[in-house]
């Protein structure tokens, strides 16, 4: 079974804002097939994650159809890609649950300090860093926080795809996306200094 055509996604699409009480049900019967196969291709998909992620992605346009913009590409273009960031996201977080079993303090994959930063100084930081490492996984903090927080300390300049990308919005409009980034990165960056004042030997 192919992908459906742009038309099929655009006549699905003008029922849903028409509010047919029938279309719900032929959204999820076009393209859950289409979605779950593209996603399988995917290398450690399997079935049961491609079939959530297909069925998160559905649902995600169920509840906000408006956001579909049939100028920039087909529904079946814009499902796939919700579903791939899905996908996506399920296993940086499986990955990352993986390796912190195994190493917490990998949570964050820190670039190495500048070259000219001095013995005492390396010591100092990584203290500090391990220090506000177990701050943070005592926080209960979500997966989708932690990867933002990921993104704070490993990039010198936090860019908004990258922060997008970690915190799973890269599906919203571009103005939403860049006023949801700008408000979870300072979000983020508030707990971590909360974090960083309730360190008994900070005395900075």
């Amino acid at each position: 079974m192919s992908s459906p055509s742009r038309k099929q996604g655009w006549d699905l699409h003008e029922r849903m804002m028409s509010q047919d009480p029938t279309v719900t049900l032929d959204v999820f019967l076009t393209f859950m097939g289409p979605l779950i196969r593209a996603l399988e291709r995917n290398p450690g998909c399997s079935y049961d994650e491609a079939n959530a992620c297909a069925s998160d992605a559905v649902y995600a346009y169920l509840r906000h159809p408006e956001r579909f913009d049939a100028r920039r590409a087909s529904l079946s273009t814009f499902l796939t890609q919700i579903a791939r960031h899905k996908a996506q996201d399920s296993y940086r977080s499986s990955t990352a649950r993986t390796r912190r079993e195994q190493d917490p303090r990998s949570i964050f994959e820190v670039h190495p300090p500048a070259p000219n930063i001095s013995l005492e100084e390396r010591v100092d930081l990584k203290q500090r860093l391990d220090r506000l490492v177990q701050r943070i996984e005592g926080a209960g903090l979500p997966e989708r926080d932690l990867a933002g927080i990921r993104v704070i300390f490993t990039e010198e300049r936090c860019s908004m795809e990258s922060m997008a990308e970690a915190l799973g919005l890269l599906h919203l409009p571009q103005e939403e996306m860049r006023q949801a980034v700008r408000r979870h990165t300072d979000r983020l960056k508030k707990v971590l200094k909360r974090l960083c004042k309730e360190d008994p030997d900070d005395e900075s």
